[in-house]
């Protein structure tokens, strides 16, 4: 293996196959891509160095060939500065931690507590850890396959081959948040751990750009500081006793002053919004992140934003913005202490309403909620957290199965929970609400099913299955029915025209799942379409009944090339027209080659038939499977604010 030295940004052209790998030498750099054309990359810190993998014979661009490169690793290391190659890959990670010669600025105390701190770590993996299996949900080897591997930061790309035409009208910046990890993982890792990136295409007087970026959190700065990944992984390494492990590691750590916790433990990967003149990235772990666009179409973290002062806990991923009144809603739960779940509002100009409690008996996983014309909807599902299950070993992500699913309807205007209507949907839970309205006593949600309920975080037997649903809420009687709209596919990831969230909406543009996690196609689904059904036949197929139904609510199903896969459909309007009908725009996706290891961004025509590919834009760097995205129009990124404000440094 051979290793050259490289400044923190680097040109650089590649050898013969080429490869796409991620490794961990004693310095801060962690991501090494060496696409197969001459390409620009950037490396976090200084003193980087690039190791150069030329003796594998395997197309490393493959998804086959990432976890043998893996495996490859383990049985043979690379060779690290002021380091041999006889020790295994995970002894090299923690050897190359942070040594009392690089955490500059400690004292004698702190430098001897780091030493025995890090023995300890190793024993957490020599002993436990090392000894058991991981589960799927929670092996690198499995989450980090493929494309979904990481990738390092690109400097901006501009004048972008494109093949097609890009519409005249699409004018602004998509904005698509994911998972990429900076460090090699050295224990259990799952996907939603890895720090957030956001990649961006921006449309501008008729050129394309392109660029991605960390979103600079204060966890990922902590951890680029030492070389090295120290933060708890709250999916993938908190399980068990070796998750308890973890934490009072963690905790020691934060005693001795090594880590500083206090500004923030979140990656925001999840979700984006453009709120307000700022574009926001979010976890449900903590507060979002101010990024601003440059006027170059670069993005620069400006840090954590508490929205002026009044926000003091975390937000999810997925508020909502009211797209008539621009009103932004949110929830904010709690793992540990009560209340577990808070509701609260911010006016067009930012002023955030009152917190109201909802009381809920145990903390419960919340990623989504839907909003109404006047109501919030509220779900209170089967997937909750119990972190005395470490004690014996388990996971503290819990399906409770005894629980019966319940949806809460609340004024969205009310100031605490007084008037909340609690409806119960048994055997129910929603990971992702494409939408809400009222008719009449009942208010209607879309949804999409899914069943094993826990199985994104737990390994299950049982495949999983994401069916389309539609849910009447009797807010009268506290009753419930649900139909499935589309069966046979799993449709996860996707949103209906913004102009008509909390309003009657026809039309949904959704991924198509399959074989899951991977995204095969998108699916725009008519809503309203009408079809008989049998009486009994009321809920979503929960892998205990087959339920049977036709697609005529499918309008069309546009599939990827063989071998290429997407992500979350992402639909623009054609214009800021009101009357405009509700699918005249565009839906744009990222898709990649899984041979070729190419990536595109294609733009597809809403409202026709067959969803037409009007362009593609070739891009510069490979973009992995991701989460969820924004489309920030042109005259609102002039109204952006680039300062932040986050007036407590505890928050």
């Amino acid at each position: 293996m051979e290793a050259s030295s490289m400044h923190a940004l680097t040109t650089f052209k590649p050898p013969s196959p080429p490869i796409s790998c991620q490794l961990r030498p004693h310095s801060p750099l962690s991501l090494l891509s060496i696409p197969s054309h001459q390409s620009t990359a950037i490396f976090p810190g200084t003193g980087s160095q690039c190791i150069w993998v030329s003796r594998l014979e395997c197309q490393l661009t493959s998804p086959k060939a990432f976890p043998s490169l893996l495996r490859e690793f383990y049985n043979h290391p690379p060779s690290f500065p002021h380091q041999g190659a006889s020790s295994s890959l995970r002894e090299a990670e923690l050897l190359s931690r942070s040594s009392p010669a690089r955490a500059f600025g400690l004292n004698f105390l702190q430098i001897v507590a780091a030493k025995m701190l890090d023995l300890a770590e190793r024993a957490i993996v020599e002993i436990l850890e090392k000894q058991h299996p991981l589960p799927s949900t929670a092996d690198p080897l499995v989450q980090l396959a493929g494309n979904f591997s990481p990738v390092p930061e690109n400097l901006v790309h501009h004048e972008l081959e494109i093949e097609g035409c890009v519409p005249s009208s699409l004018e602004g910046m998509y904005v698509r948040n994911g998972a990429n990890p900076m460090f090699q993982p050295v224990a259990g890792h799952h996907l939603f751990d890895g720090d957030g990136m956001l990649h961006a295409v921006r449309f501008k007087e008729g050129i394309v750009s392109y660029v991605n970026r960390f979103t600079r959190t204060h966890r990922l700065e902590e951890e680029m500081k030492m070389g090295r990944a120290f933060f708890p992984k709250a999916i993938g390494e908190l399980h068990g006793h070796s998750g308890i492990a973890r934490l009072l590691l963690f905790y020691a750590r934060s005693m001795f002053g090594l880590v500083d916790g206090r500004k923030g433990m979140g990656v925001a990967n999840a979700g984006v919004v453009f709120f307000n003149g700022r574009l926001l990235a979010m976890s449900e772990d903590d507060l979002p992140y101010a990024v601003e666009v440059t006027s170059s179409g670069d993005l620069k973290t400006l840090g954590r934003y508490d929205f002026e002062g009044q926000l003091d806990s975390p937000m999810i991923a997925h508020p909502k913005i009211d797209a008539r009144t621009k009103e932004l809603f949110a929830l904010s739960y709690d793992v540990i202490k009560r209340p577990y779940l808070k509701y609260f509002k911010f006016s067009s100009d930012g002023k955030k309403g009152p917190e109201v409690t909802i009381s809920v008996d145990e903390p419960t996983m919340m990623h989504d909620f839907a909003i109404s014309e006047n109501h919030v909807i509220i779900p209170d599902q089967q997937v909750i957290f119990r972190l005395r299950e470490m004690l014996s070993g388990g996971s503290p992500v819990v399906h409770n199965k005894h629980k019966v699913p319940r949806f809460g309807v609340l004024p969205r205007d009310d100031a605490d929970e007084k008037r909340i209507i609690w409806v119960d949907v048994p055997d129910c839970f929603c990971f992702h609400l494409w939408n809400a309205w009222e008719e009449g006593d009942e208010v209607v949600v879309i949804a999409s099913c899914m069943t094993p309920a826990d199985s994104i975080f737990n390994q299950s037997p049982q495949a999983l299955k994401s069916i389309l649903s539609e849910i009447r809420l009797n807010k009268n009687s506290g009753t419930s029915k649900r139909r499935p709209l589309v069966s046979g596919m799993n449709l996860e990831a996707g949103q209906v025209n913004g102009k008509f969230l909390g309003r009657r909406s026809r039309y949904a543009y959704l991924a198509i799942a399959d074989p899951w996690p991977k995204v095969s196609g998108i699916a725009k689904v008519d809503l309203l379409q009408q079809r008989q059904m049998n009486d009994d036949v009321n809920e979503c197929s929960d892998g205990r009944t087959d339920v049977m139904t036709s697609e005529k609510n499918l309008v069309c199903k546009f599939m990827y090339p063989s071998n290429c896969y997407g992500g979350e459909p992402m639909f623009v309007p054609r214009s800021a027209d009101p009357f405009s009908a509700e699918d005249d725009g565009y839906v744009l996706t990222f898709m990649h080659n899984e041979v070729t290891g190419k990536s595109e961004l294609l733009i597809l025509d809403a409202s026709s038939p067959s969803l037409e590919v009007l362009a593609r834009v070739k891009l510069p760097a490979r973009v992995p499977y991701g989460f969820h995205g924004t489309f920030i129009h042109a005259s609102e990124l002039d109204t952006q604010k680039n300062g932040y404000y986050c007036s407590s440094p505890g928050r």
